[in-house]
C-alpha cells in the first residue's frame, strides 16, 4: 500500500444509510485536490475510498462498519459453473464492445432500469442530472464496456480505468433481459477486461453482508475486503 492517508479531509453531516435504514451515514470526502488523479485515486482505493462523480469518499459511520470495500484479483479470479454458463450463454447470444465515450442511448437505458428495477430506492426518479452527476468523472478516464442484442443495446458497466486496477462504478441494463444475470455476467466482463489489459485488480465497491442488494457480490472468489485497515483475503469455499 502505497498511499498515505491525505490530510485535507472533510466530514459529512450524517443522514439516513440508502442501504440499512436503521443506521445513520456519514462519509470522509477528500479535499486535497491533488489526490485527484488516476495515481493518487488508485492509492486511495487500496484505503478503502471510492468516488461518486468528481467527488472521493469513504464511509465514517458513527455507529456502523458495515461497509467493506471488495475487490477481486484479476488473475486468480476462478469463475463457479454458474457464472461460466451465464457468461457463456450471453456471449453466445450477444456482443460485446467497448467505448471510451458516452453514447446517446446510454440515458434511455438507465432511466428504463431505474424506472422498473429500483423504483423503491432513492435514485428513483431518475433524472439527467443525477445520472450524469453520479457516473461521470471529469479527472479520470472511464471505460464504458456495453452488451449489444444486434443493434439494441442491452447493458453498460461503468468502469473507471488507474494504472493497475478497473473500478466498478455502475452496471445498468434492460430489464427485460432479466433473465440473463446481466448484473453478474457485467462483473465477469469487467474482470475478463481487467486481464487483457494486465490489471491487477477490479475493484467492486462497498459489501455490506446484511443488505440483500449487495449479496450477489460475495459470489466473486477469490476476493479481498478492506476490514480495519487491512486487506482479508477470501476464497472459494469448495
Amino acid at each position: 500500500m502505497t498511499e498515505h492517508f491525505p490530510s485535507k479531509i472533510g466530514l459529512s453531516q450524517q443522514f439516513s444509510c440508502s442501504y440499512l435504514p436503521q443506521q445513520q451515514e456519514q462519509l470522509l470526502v477528500i479535499l486535497d485536490p491533488s489526490c485527484y488523479t488516476p495515481t493518487r485515486f488508485e492509492g486511495l482505493l487500496e484505503l478503502g475510498f471510492r468516488r461518486s462523480g468528481d467527488q472521493i469518499y469513504r464511509p465514517h459511520c458513527p455507529k456502523c462498519s458495515a461497509c467493506q470495500s471488495m475487490r477481486i484479483p484479476s488473475k486468480r479470479f476462478i469463475p463457479s459453473k454458474s457464472q461460466k454458463r451465464k457468461f457463456k450463454k450471453v456471449t453466445n447470444e450477444f456482443s460485446f464492445t467497448i467505448s471510451h465515450k458516452e453514447r446517446d442511448n446510454y440515458y434511455p437505458l438507465y432511466e428504463k432500469y431505474i424506472s422498473l428495477r429500483h423504483n423503491d430506492g432513492t435514485m428513483f426518479p431518475p433524472n439527467r442530472l443525477q445520472y450524469e452527476s453520479f457516473l461521470f468523472c471529469q479527472w479520470l478516464p472511464i471505460t464504458f464496456i456495453e452488451l449489444w442484442h444486434l443493434d439494441k443495446l442491452i447493458a453498460v458497466a461503468v468502469t473507471d480505468t488507474m494504472p493497475n486496477s478497473l473500478s466498478a462504478i455502475y452496471t445498468f441494463f434492460d430489464p427485460d433481459y432479466d433473465s440473463y444475470s446481466l448484473g453478474n455476467v457485467m462483473i465477469v466482463a469487467q474482470i475478463e477486461h481487467a486481464n487483457k489489459l494486465n490489471k491487477e485488480f477490479v475493484y467492486l465497491g462497498y459489501q455490506i453482508d446484511s443488505c440483500k442488494k449487495m449479496r450477489y457480490k460475495a459470489q466473486f472468489l477469490p476476493a479481498q475486503r478492506f476490514i480495519n485497515d487491512v486487506w482479508i483475503e477470501y476464497v472459494n469455499k469448495n
